[in-house]
């Protein structure tokens, strides 16, 4: 059968399928399988029909929990039902799991396979969800590539109609799911041929009904509950039969052969890998390259992994095969190896195999890249007599020393004739929907085979995107990032300037397209010697566009995707120029027509401006021995943040993290990040940041009030803070209300941090500010570090009122949020108001994204105090109840440490008269008071004023005799209303300290009358946000009362 080629992704593939199959579909969205679910409400809304007849109902959920509690009650009414989840979500579900494995309802869970958080979340793919599942009865059968998505995906919902066992369909999130690929897709036709519509029927008439009513779902007792239990037996033992009929159906149709094991490779071969997803396609590129060069290796590809036929699996070896490596896409912390393995060495033993040696190896947890130097490493462990029983691939593991050596220079696998493609942008920028586009123009409008994979990192908007794109004669088997390409283009200059090792992905000879606004001379400063060299040396072919003041030009603003994807066509000559622009033009299109003619023209204008834009460079012979001159920064700062940033943040900065070895992290274990980090990226990203006009100014402030990013800061400062500025720095006189005539101002900005939203120019009521280009003002980076660092901060200028509040430090800054976000700019002025007392219990989505992408921690400390929020994720659903363990744990925490005056009578000799101290200060009270408000339901802890009166006594008493002199001091609450219930019992209690120095002629402190004081000019906030416990300047106010209580003589303090 013929069957038509369209380009989609891993997601597209198994929604198109599961669409047919599925009456109702329970969903709730999380990352990466959310588009399947998209896409099924999208057809269902369009009236698409599956091969019932009847558009799909499709309902979402408060939960995944809740997803699958629907799907368990739709398929107990009889609907066909599923639903499409992964990760944290999945397991939510594992409950239901349990239920619709037991009553053999025939569902299937498609999964995009995720990792699951442990120290850390991590949207990417491996399979340790689909692992915490394989006891719930549920088969599972796994696909590789896209292709493999769309053929076998009918198998799971065919077999659980006729096997009686639901299914989880899965294969690897984004390598899989979000790859793009040109696949032949089922006609819903053929679908229906193979279904077994007795079998649906059949379903439908156990289906609960009151018209012919049953009970399901029972309470069962110890006596009978094992032997019902063990009833199910047959139909597992059964279904792996059932699975090989409905792949032998689909291999009639489609001339395939798939099995539930599938051998690949020599049919003599002594080495074997055993795997399941998408490194099967990378090892048959490893595979035909080591065959052909005279070695005799194979792989055998887990299709059904539950139930697990053993003996399928013997019949798949060869009976040369002396040695095999099993790889497991998931890690179990503790076991004798991980499952797949397992199961592996299990079938062998069963089989009495045992002359076979068998090792277990990990590899892509979180979506690590598995390139072909990985499967390499693993066919030459196997070479050896004395091999590592457990290893790992793919990365560097110098703590437990389980890694296995790879060869980054090793062969190149790929399909010859594949040409290789790489673009690296900005998240949000539009390149990568541009290169969704690019694709699928090439394959849909050539005969070409394509591949399109994106990485980025989970803050996508604002973080570095690189697109790889093949295309080819040959169809592409290459599930991994490309690493030497036919065409590299970067789409921000930042990535220059910082150092970026993009040039060095060039092929010799190869094209490299950078987006800028440099002629030779600025380009030739940006580039660094290594760079320079490389493209000398290897003939590149250097070409450079400034799109960046194209799209001003032809009105599209920020947006050069659409300029330098036209650019991406002409240069690289996949098609006819004249093909390329019309296809572009048509998908632009159907791309913006929604949004209006003038977008669409706009975006056509673009296409023709950037077929004929870029500017061949002329490679100066001097590059060729470019010497490296660049300075080495020293970093200051916190000891334990700046180790981090060496380490750990400055590598992942520079696009090398995949380098870093085990031992980076040794300190890190479990995922405890210091915070402030992210001060130390400066990542230059955008394109035009704020100039500052200091003669406009009204000094309201607004601009900081609204910064998404805290990038633009007033300060106050004094003269020598001025004195002491660059040059560069605009400081002009405070010009009304607090610090006239006592301060200068300046409004800092950091041109390195700003991420060009223009919020600030927005805001601003006197048009004291423009955007221009980021190298005008860069300058302005000095000034804004200087002010960070060396500008002390001015307590008398700062309050809760819009202005006040800008003076001081935000707590939360440079984060990885969206341009433009709003809801940094609330989060920050919390952290401004309350930060050095802040717990945050932040659940999961974009705000634990652009709070808490490690090592790049936003939320930062005082640079007085050192204190700030302490923040933490749970999970996705849980945050209002991990916020609340979190606050009974520390006030669990605060009630163990309060010290109450009959807790220090007991703790008075070891904690005071053990050290012989000269001078005591006696300042308790505090937490007896407070204990009373705060626990009123428990009054035999309360310590209520004769007690308190008692106990301070009999402290004097054991104390005075042996010491120099004594200090008393009220208790306080900053709380200037004298009538506030609290503030007034606080009242009773220093009546009794005043008493008792009158009484013992000692020297008596009256702190809640200095703070009443002090409070006539100012908030107490500004000194204690919950206004007890002081910050800093609190503690220094208190100091100062002591020392004036004692008669220091303030004019010889020097003394």
């Amino acid at each position: 059968m013929v069957r038509k080629m369209k380009s989609m992704d891993g997601n597209n593939a198994a929604a198109h399928v599961s669409y047919a199959f599925s009456e109702v579909a329970a969903i709730y969205p999380i990352t990466p399988s959310s588009p399947m679910a998209d896409f099924v409400d999208q057809w269902s809304a369009n009236g698409l029909k599956n091969i019932f007849g009847t558009q799909v109902k499709v309902v979402e959920m408060q939960s995944e929990a809740g997803a699958a509690g629907a799907v368990h009650g739709s398929l107990g009414a009889g609907a066909l039902t599923t639903t499409y989840t992964a990760s944290q979500g999945l397991l939510l579900m594992i409950p239901n799991m349990y239920k619709i494995a037991a009553e053999q309802l025939p569902a299937v869970f498609h999964v995009s396979a995720r990792t699951v958080s442990t120290q850390a979340l991590n949207i990417f793919g491996d399979h340790s969800d689909v692992m915490a599942c394989r006891q719930t009865g549920f088969a599972m059968l796994c696909e590789g590539n896209v292709q493999e998505v769309m053929d076998l995906s009918p198998v799971a919902h065919l077999a659980a109609l006729e096997g009686k066992v639901p299914f989880i369909n899965f294969f690897d999130g984004f390598r899989t799911s979000h790859e793009i690929q040109k696949i032949a897709v089922w006609d819903y036709e053929d679908l229906k041929d193979m279904c077994d519509m007795d079998a649906v029927a059949e379903f439908r008439r156990h289906a609960l009904n009151p018209e012919h009513p049953h009970m399901r779902g029972s309470h069962e007792n110890g006596d009978i509950f094992f032997q019902h239990r063990e009833a199910c037996n047959k139909y597992y033992a059964a279904l792996p039969a059932v699975v090989e009929k409905y792949m032998d159906k689909i291999n009639a149709k489609l001339g395939t052969d798939y099995k539930l094991f599938n051998y690949y490779g020599a049919a003599d071969a002594d080495r074997v890998i055993v795997a399941m997803g998408s490194i099967c396609d990378v090892a048959e590129e490893v595979i035909d390259y080591l065959n052909a060069h005279g070695e005799k290796v194979g792989l055998i590809k887990v299709r059904l992994f539950r139930p697990f036929a053993a003996e399928k699996l013997i019949e798949a070896i060869p009976a040369s095969v002396q040695k095999i490596a099993v790889l497991d896409r998931t890690k179990e912390p503790g076991s004798q190896g991980e499952p797949l393995y397992q199961d592996v060495v299990t079938a062998l033993a069963n089989a009495g195999w045992n002359d076979i040696k068998v090792i277990g190896g990990r590899y892509g947890l979180g979506s690590k890249d598995t390139p072909p130097a990985s499967v390499f490493a693993v066919y030459n462990e196997l070479k050896k007599d004395e091999m590592k029983r457990q290893f790992t691939i793919g990365i560097v593991d110098d703590v437990t020393n389980l890694s296995l050596p790879e060869d980054k220079n090793c062969p190149n696998t790929a399909a010859p004739g594949t040409i290789e493609c790489k673009f690296w942008g900005l998240g949000g920028d539009g390149t990568v929907g541009a290169n969704k586009n690019s694709i699928k123009i090439i394959g849909d409008h050539t005969d070409k085979y394509v591949q399109a994979y994106f990485q980025y990192d989970s803050k996508k908007t604002g973080g570095v995107t690189v697109s790889h794109l093949r295309f080819g004669d040959k169809a592409i088997k290459s599930p991994y990032y490309i690493n030497k390409a036919d065409f590299v283009a970067c789409h921000n200059p930042s990535y220059i300037t910082k150092g970026f090792k993009i040039v060095q992905d060039v092929k010799p000879g190869g094209v490299f397209l950078i987006n800028c606004q440099w002629n030779l001379e600025e380009l030739e400063h940006h580039l660094d010697a290594a760079s320079k060299r490389y493209i000398a040396n290897n003939n590149i072919q250097l070409y450079t566009i400034d799109a960046i003041d194209l799209a001003i030009k032809v009105g599209m603003g920020k947006r050069t995707n659409t300029i330098l994807q036209s650019a991406f066509f002409s240069l690289a000559k996949v098609m006819p120029a004249e093909d390329a622009i019309k296809y572009m033009k048509d998908a632009a299109e159907h791309s913006y027509l929604k949004k209006g003619r003038d977008v669409v023209e706009k975006n056509w204008n673009a296409i023709d401006v950037g077929a004929t834009a870029y500017h061949k460079v002329d490679v100066p012979a001097s590059w060729a021995t470019a010497e490296d001159n660049k300075p080495e920064t020293v970093l200051e700062g916190r000891p334990d943040t700046v180790k981090v940033v060496k380490t750990i943040l400055n590598p992942i900065g520079r696009m090398d993290g995949y380098s870093l070895p085990v031992s980076a992290f040794a300190d890190l274990p479990d995922g405890q990040f210091p915070l402030g980090a992210s001060a130390y990226e400066k990542r230059g990203v955008a394109v035009t940041v704020p100039h500052w006009d200091e003669t406009k100014c009204i000094q309201c402030n607004n601009c900081a009030y609204v910064c998404p990013h805290a990038t633009i800061r007033p300060f106050a400062l004094t003269e020598e803070e001025a004195k002491n500025a660059p040059e560069a720095a605009k400081i002009v006189d405070v010009k009304a209300g607090k610090g006239k005539g006592v301060y200068q101002y300046t409004m800092a900005v950091s041109p390195l941090d700003c991420m060009g939203c223009g919020v600030c120019v927005g805001v601003c009521p006197v048009k004291a500010l423009t955007m221009v280009g980021q190298e005008e003002e860069a300058a302005q980076q000095d000034v804004f570090n200087y002010c960070v660092a060396e500008v002390a901060p001015k307590a008398d200028m700062q309050d809760n009122t819009v202005k006040g509040s800008q003076f001081k430090q935000p707590l939360l800054e440079f984060s990885g949020s969206c341009a433009g976000c709003a809801e940094t700019s609330y989060a920050r002025i919390v952290t401004q108001l309350f930060g050095e007392r802040m717990y945050i219990s932040n659940a999961t989505g974009c705000s634990s994204i652009w709070g808490g992408s490690a090592p790049a921690t936003p939320y930062t400390v005082n640079k007085e105090t050192g204190k700030g929020p302490a923040w933490a994720n749970s999970l996705f659903e849980d945050n209002a109840e991990h916020g609340l363990g979190m606050y009974m744990g520390q006030k669990a925490i605060r009630n163990r440490l309060a010290a109450q005056t009959r807790d220090l009578i007991a703790r008075w000799q070891t904690d005071v008269m053990d050290l012989h101290p000269d001078w005591v200060c006696i300042l308790i009270g505090i937490n007896d008071v407070w204990r009373q408000f705060d626990q009123p339901q428990m009054p035999e802890t309360h310590v209520l004023p004769d007690e308190y009166a008692r106990n301070c006594e009999s402290l004097i008493q054991r104390t005075l005799p042996h010491v120099k002199g004594m200090v008393l001091m009220t208790p306080y609450f900053m709380e200037p209303n004298q009538s506030d219930p609290m503030r007034a019992r606080m009242d009773e209690y220093g009546a009794v300290i005043r008493d008792l120095a009158a009484k013992y002629r000692l020297p008596c402190v009256d702190l809640q009358a200095a703070w009443d004081g002090l409070f006539q000019h100012m908030h107490p906030c500004n000194i204690a946000w919950d206004r007890v416990h002081p910050n800093q300047t609190g503690c220094m106010f208190i100091a100062r009362q002591l020392l004036n209580g004692v008669g220091f003589d303030w004019n010889h303090c020097a003394e």
